[in-house]
């Protein structure tokens, strides 16, 4: 995997400066006298070109110097192992002894290089540059996992190799090296969780995914709690034949199993029966539904000349003081010109009024994080993306695969982006911050006090 190898909940930016950055030029520095010896292989390269110069695929130069640097570092390997150089006379009369060499094809980035991979004659010697077996270096699985988790298939991935680097790799070949995460994944998946997340949302999106002879939409469902830091981690990804209430109740479950003890808040979009299927697990969680749910619900039943008027109307209702005044503002909407024109606008306020009307008893602060799934949302809105480029799934995993590592990927490219900007002053810094791993919530501090002041008895104490 690339580096961003880890659980989600553990990607992190990347350190300010490394050794191999610290010089500017990044990667592992050359010996003395390499770099002039490529750069006069360059120019006879050049040469004998005619002024063309191949890097890449069979007879390039970056594959020569490749296969050149592999061997030298299996030699020295080899004469480690034995305990005497080549020609050195300390071998004399010693029970292993070099015996050749064999040829081995290997996949690189610059396309397959041939290697003279050493023997010794007791057969004992196993390199690490070069393990048994490996098929691939030099960051061959990296590219493909990446092009993967950007959302392109096994098909496109070998046309992209095979084009730009001419190294063809079978689609077998590829799914086996993006098969290479789904134990880290499914690590990641049951990976135990903090004792209390104050608030969690949670969403659903849809994918196809082959269904024994056919091809089916299935719900995936995702939850993302934020901690006692303020900080959202997302808890998982589980894939069901639809979004119901019913698999929400498993949802909770299997989140009590891995050492979610309380929830204060659940964010939701309204699912009905979701209230009671929490319920089942966290009795004393209060379910939230999204305000952004329900006033593109509301907006829905109206025509889109009247949706910009329709929208001003209904404010008045979801930033009220409090309860009386929320209420008050929901009577004056269903009672005005516009709210009889729209009696289903009204009535989608009606019908969600007990799970809507929680978060008005909070400060604007606090409200602002909870009254809406907008953060996962956003966080979807990706993830769809990436969906669409593929036909179907030919499994569950697969899409949990795929998904968990656009996590990762999208992420780890956030922060490069903002290494590159680390120092800079803040008016020329465009990196864009953490789409939703690690995120920390603004306000949180007066945020969790007043959770706990809601809740008392909930909220550990230290962590205030």
């Amino acid at each position: 995997m690339p580096r961003v190898v880890g659980q989600v909940g553990g990607v992190q930016d990347p350190p300010e400066e490394s050794p191999a950055r610290a010089g500017g030029g990044g990667g592992l520095a050359l010996p003395d006298g390499i770099g002039e010896e490529l750069a006069a292989a360059l120019v006879a390269e050049a040469r004998a070109g005619g002024g063309e110069l191949k890097l890449t695929g069979p007879g390039g130069l970056l594959t020569g110097v490749i296969k050149q640097v592999l061997e030298r570092g299996l030699a020295a390997e080899l004469d480690d192992h034995l305990g005497y150089g080549r020609g050195d006379a300390a071998g004399r009369g010693v029970p292993n002894s070099r015996n050749g060499s064999s040829r081995k094809t290997v996949l690189t980035e610059v396309g397959p290089v041939e290697i003279d991979l050493p023997r010794d004659r007791a057969g004992t010697f196993e390199p690490r540059l070069l393990p048994k077996g490996a098929r691939r270096v030099g960051g061959v699985s990296d590219t493909v996992i990446s092009l993967y988790a950007g959302g392109m298939t096994v098909r496109d991935i070998g046309h992209h190799l095979a084009r730009t680097v001419g190294v063809e790799v079978s689609h077998d070949t590829i799914s086996r090296i993006t098969d290479e995460v789904l134990e880290e994944m499914k690590a990641w998946q049951v990976r135990p969780l903090d004792e209390v997340y104050p608030i969690v949302y949670v969403d659903a999106l849809v994918a196809k995914v082959r269904d024994g002879n056919a091809v089916r939409n299935k719900a995936v469902h995702l939850a993302v709690g934020v901690d006692l830091d303020g900080v959202k981690h997302v808890l998982g990804i589980w894939v069901e034949q639809v979004e119901a209430a019913r698999h929400w109740a498993t949802v909770m479950a299997e989140l009590r199993n891995r050492g979610l003890r309380d929830i204060l808040i659940v964010c939701c979009d309204g699912l009905s029966g979701l209230p009671e299927a929490i319920g089942t697990t966290y009795g004393l969680t209060t379910v939230q539904t999204c305000t952004v749910h329900l006033i593109r619900a509301a907006l829905r039943y109206a025509s889109y000349t009247d949706r910009k008027t329709l929208a001003t109307a209904m404010r008045p209702i979801y930033t009220a003081a409090n309860l009386d005044a929320a209420e008050q503002a929901l009577l004056t909407f269903g009672e005005s010109d516009l709210g009889r024109k729209h009696p289903a606008s009204v009535a989608v306020w009606e019908r969600a009024w007990e799970q809507f009307i929680p978060f008005l008893e909070f400060t604007p602060n606090l409200r602002r994080i909870i009254y809406t799934t907008n953060a996962i949302e956003s966080f979807n809105y990706q993830l769809r993306k990436i969906i669409k480029n593929r036909g179907h799934f030919p499994s569950n995993d697969a899409v949990v695969k795929l998904l968990w590592l656009a996590i990762v990927d999208i992420e780890d490219k956030r922060a490069r982006a903002r290494e590159k900007d680390h120092g800079k002053p803040a008016s020329q810094r465009n990196a864009p911050g953490r789409l939703i791993e690690g995120h920390a919530a603004q306000g949180w501090r007066p945020a969790l006090a007043e959770l706990a002041t809601a809740y008392p008895g909930r909220i550990p104490t230290l962590a205030l």
